[in-house]
């Protein structure tokens, strides 16, 4: 049976484009494609893809009129977001923290809310206390 796989990508509408890939690339080291898109390509871009549907009401995605929220897995996302504060990244500082991983919020530029995700057998392999 024909079946979708996993995300084959993420579209955003942005006021400039190529500024806010650049930022995205800068700053969560997402590597820049020819042509000005984004793209995880090879082994470390492996792992579990979550595709969801939330209420309207939701608060999930932050303040606003947000339809779509991008989660992106992380290696380390105590290191991740002490780079983000040190580049003056807008954080929410409420964490949760389940069995499956870790989770944090930031918003790029344009104002979107970004989930940042570190899944709980990255945080083991790279010796992080539990």
């Amino acid at each position: 049976m024909a079946k979708a796989v996993g995300v084959g990508g993420v579209f955003l509408k942005a006021s400039d484009p190529k500024k806010l890939s650049a930022w995205y690339a800068e700053h969560l080291g997402i590597p820049s494609q020819d042509g000005g898109s984004l793209a995880f390509d090879g082994p470390e871009s492996t792992g579990m893809t979550v595709f969801a549907h939330f209420p309207e009401s939701t608060q999930y995605f932050g303040e606003g009129s947000q339809q779509a929220m991008v989660n992106f897995r992380v290696d380390n996302l105590d290191e991740l977001l002490a780079k983000l504060a040190a580049a003056n990244v807008r954080i929410d500082p409420n964490r949760e923290d389940y069995g499956y991983g870790r989770f944090a919020w930031i918003w790029d530029p344009e104002g979107n809310r970004i989930e940042l995700w570190e899944p709980r057998h990255a945080a083991e392999s790279s010796g992080e206390r539990q």
